[in-house]
């Protein structure tokens, strides 16, 4: 054997870590501690053991109580049911072993069952059991009959009210959110404490019916020892009736006042607790605070004091003392509160003589929003309508969704009233310009043709505002026959929020400012931050980079796979510096997304390419030095062209396909930037954008 603590496979210097470890871990520690109370109900305990579990006792029922006064919620001692239970458990085990000792030994002497229960005994009895027997009667009255059943009333009523107040509570939560009051992270911090507190209440409930029965049980334990106790000691242990009385009487009461004593500990804790319900703060600021804050109640508890001591036969002094204590207390209370008051007027004077009008700094109107949403006054419900769709819950879900599909930011959306309008109208404005408008119903539902045609519906005709659709304003009422005809039908905020989405996807590229893209880098995972640090500001500058996700998004192409187009980024400005060119190359990097993204639903990509006459034409219209190339197309041409543009596009769409434009790569950015000035959704695509494994379909040539 090499080692001296090692024998056959068996580590113990091991064995023995694992056991300190185990032993500095709290739940292998509660957990022990349950199983050694569980223990207790079968085995035997012997005297001196039984002694220092009963000073446990009374020390941790003195804890609780200590704790239940210095906490300032309920919530922050959540886990008192589980104290509670744990602690009765307690009792009731060192009740059984008491017990045990009392009607196996107690023909002893009052010693029997431990130097504790005895001393108990003596103090309370002082020589006479009848006496002893009445105290206890008395303790358990007091526990049993006003603290314990006051205090489960009390936890009933509490944990009905609670869940009855839940829905309003959450309700007012969710207001508050739509508002702007709170954050989401504070929403769901204070739905959090509202489930704590049902949950803890709703416990509590259940936990008071621990503290009855533990009285019950103490009362009905208290009467077997005494009983049994006597039969035992007359009839097999051969004592005389007096003795056997005597001695049983001292351990029993002194049993039942050594649980009973930490029981009425651990009720009045629980009374504190379900009491406090309404008020914050420790137990001495809510009674102190509250109870001698009033000096005119001090004055007159101080004059009834007086009138007492003056009565016939009634003991002046006690009176006299109380009545000069209360009075003298008054005479404090009412100096201090006219002093507040008058410090107070003495400092909201003083600040006011010191204040001096507050001028709204001229950076204050230089604030620009850059996306507001102003409704006439006909249109505030859908702000806070609780029954439908609120405008508010459908601007946060864009946010989330714009996020999601292209890697923007999109800014917070300012909603006002604005009187200036007509009732059922709205604007949207971006950086202050007018962007779009419309007029809807509040109460109404809109319903569209999908195929253009007219509505036949009953109801308001109208145009959609987001894509000028004829469309109709209907009764909810119809909503079910409109989708039965293979209408669509939307509510007025989800127009509002089309609307914006559309109008968010349009100017992109103008939102995204120089801080945003700052915001979008610094957000990008650790590992990924390597390529920033390497990339910025040493080779490209972040205005550089500010311009090339611009130019992305006003194509409507996604920028979430950001480190993606910051390799292509870093691989372009090796050869050149120029905005387009890098932003063509990040193009080709991206071709995998940009052909998923214009795949239709017949799994291929619709193309319609430009004749070699029209490349030809445009690679000889582009003149100038180096990069600084520009597109100088003969006006009758570029006619041409876009009519040619049109023409295709009409014949292929009577068709039901929406093709891409498909160029060179040489030429695209050219080619786009005219076919955005008539037809903005079209997709221009080079050849170096469509990815290998992409399926194709060529429809025609332009």
């Amino acid at each position: 054997m090499s080692d001296g603590t090692k024998s056959n496979g068996f580590d113990a210097g091991a064995l023995l870590g694992r056991l300190q470890a185990a032993l500095r871990s709290g739940d292998v520690l509660l957990a022990m501690g349950v199983i050694i109370i569980l223990t207790v109900l079968i085995f035997p305990m012997p005297g001196w053991l039984l002694d220092i579990s009963l000073a446990l006792s009374i020390t941790l029922s003195v804890l609780i109580l200590m704790t239940s006064l210095f906490i300032e919620k309920p919530l922050d001692f959540s886990a008192f049911p589980t104290v509670l239970l744990i602690a009765t458990m307690l009792r009731l085990a060192l009740n059984l072993a008491s017990t045990r000792l009392i009607l196996e030994f107690g023909h002893e002497g009052t010693h029997a069952a431990g130097d504790v229960i005895a001393a108990f005994g003596d103090l309370i009895m002082g020589g006479n059991f009848l006496i002893g027997i009445i105290v206890f009667a008395i303790l358990v009255i007091v526990n049993f009959v006003v603290i314990t059943k006051g205090s489960g009333r009390i936890a009933e009523v509490a944990a009905r009210f609670t869940l009855d107040a839940m829905p309003g509570k959450q309700m007012a939560i969710d207001a508050d959110l739509s508002a702007g009051l709170l954050t989401e992270d504070e929403a769901r911090k204070r739905r959090s404490e509202l489930e704590q507190e049902s949950t803890f209440f709703g416990a509590m409930d259940g936990a008071a019916k621990f503290v009855r029965g533990d009285a019950i049980a103490g009362l009905l334990i208290t009467a077997i020892n005494l009983i049994g106790g006597i039969i035992i000691g007359t009839m097999q242990e051969g004592m005389s009736a007096g003795d056997a009385m005597r001695t049983y009487s001292t351990l029993t009461v002194g049993d039942g006042l050594v649980s009973q004593f930490p029981a009425l500990i651990v009720s009045t804790a629980a009374g504190l607790m379900v009491t406090k319900g309404g008020t914050r703060g420790t137990a001495d600021k809510a009674f102190f605070g509250q109870l001698g804050g009033s000096a005119r109640a001090m004055g007159m508890a101080s004059a009834l004091a007086f009138v007492l001591a003056l009565l016939p036969g009634m003991p002046a002094p006690p009176f006299l003392i109380l009545a000069a204590g209360a009075g003298y207390a008054a005479y404090r209370i009412e100096r201090k509160q006219t002093g507040d008051a008058e410090a107070a007027t003495a400092r909201t004077e003083a600040e006011q003589r010191r204040a001096v009008p507050a001028e709204e700094p001229i950076s204050a109107a230089l604030a620009i929003d850059s996306i507001r949403l102003e409704l006439g006054y006909g249109l505030i419900p859908l702000i806070n309508d609780a029954t439908g769709t609120r405008i508010t819950d459908q601007i946060k879900a864009l946010r989330r969704q714009i996020a999601a599909e292209m890697g923007f930011v999109m800014p917070s959306v300012r909603i006002l009233d604005n009187v200036s309008l007509p009732p059922n109208t709205y604007v949207l404005r971006l950086k202050e310009m007018e962007a779009g408008k419309g007029d809807i119903r509040p109460h109404m539902l809109l319903a569209m043709d999908p195929r253009g045609d007219a509505v036949s519906l009953p109801g308001e005709p109208t145009v959609e505002p987001t894509f000028g659709l004829a469309a109709t304003w209907i009764d909810p009422s119809l909503r079910e026959e409109a989708q039965f005809r293979g209408l669509t039908v939307v509510d007025p905020a989800t127009v509002i929020s089309t609307h914006l989405t559309e109008m968010v996807k349009d100017n992109m590229a103008e939102l995204l400012s120089y801080a945003e893209t700052q915001k979008l880098l610094d957000e990008l995972p650790k590992p990924q931050q390597k390529l920033v640090a390497d990339l910025i500001p040493s080779r490209f500058t972040l205005a550089g980079v500010q311009r090339v996700l611009q130019q992305l998004l006003s194509e409507r192409i996604s920028i979430r796979d950001l480190p993606t187009i910051l390799e292509g980024i870093g691989e372009a400005v090796g050869y050149s510096q120029n905005v387009m060119i890098i932003t063509e190359h990040v193009r080709s990097r991206l071709a995998r997304q940009i052909s998923f993204s214009n795949t239709g639903a017949g799994g291929y990509i619709p193309l319609l390419p430009l004749s070699p006459d029209w490349e030809q034409a445009f690679a000889e219209a582009l003149i100038g030095p180096g990069e600084e190339k520009q597109l100088t197309l003969a006006p009758s041409r570029l006619q041409q062209f876009i009519q040619a543009v049109k023409q295709a596009f009409d014949r292929i769409g009577a068709d039901g396909e929406l093709p891409v434009l498909l160029t060179s790569p040489a030429i695209r950015p050219y080619v786009r930037s005219i076919i955005e000035r008539f037809r903005p959704q079209t997709v221009v695509m080079s050849q170096n954008e469509i990815h290998p494994r992409a399926r194709i379909r060529t429809l025609g040539q332009i």
